[in-house]
């Protein structure tokens, strides 16, 4: 497959929408509200446009990935890090890497634009491939009740979450 990633622009933005409604509709882990989550976060500061990607085949998006920032804070300091959610592809395009080019991907456009860090909540079978552990590993914890394997953390670069522990504190805009 010859897939195309680049950043995402704003006439993506109701392609976007409508792949994300698509790909969750039916998830079981799911709320079914992601696409209304991009559509806040792109609005928020916590949006950066270099860290919102799409994937596109023979002109068409069929996959989308967004990186926004975050914070985790312990009761005397915070660090800068990023959240990854959601990484979505069209459903009849799963299974064949393209999750996976758009994860890389926006890992190394994250490096570039100074991040060391990913957290994310997601499928303990799916993001360990790419480098992600539990966020118990590093002494960081979801501000919500989630199952231990099911939150997870990556550094960007070797022992950038060494000395960070805490709480992540998202953007009111995942509220």
């Amino acid at each position: 497959m010859n897939i195309t990633i680049r950043r995402e622009s704003k006439a993506d933005h109701s392609d976007v929408f409508e792949l994300i409604r698509k790909a969750f509709e039916g998830e079981e882990y799911s709320d079914q509200t992601e696409h209304f989550l991009v559509e806040r976060l792109r609005t928020s500061d916590a949006f950066i446009p270099e860290l919102s990607l799409v994937a596109e085949l023979k002109g068409e998006i069929v996959g989308h990935i967004l990186f926004t920032r975050i914070l985790i804070k312990s009761e005397q300091q915070e660090w800068e890090s990023l959240a990854l959610a959601p990484v979505t592809v069209q459903p009849e395009y799963q299974g064949k890497g393209i999750g996976g080019e758009l994860i890389k991907t926006g890992h190394e456009a994250a490096r570039e634009a100074g991040f060391t860090s990913v957290i994310l909540a997601g499928h303990a079978g799916y993001y360990p491939r790419f480098g992600y552990r539990p966020c118990t590993d590093f002494d960081i914890t979801l501000p919500f009740d989630i199952p231990p394997e099911n939150c997870m953390a990556i550094e960007l670069e070797p022992n950038a979450l060494n000395d960070v522990h805490g709480v992540v504190e998202y953007p009111a805009e995942f509220h």
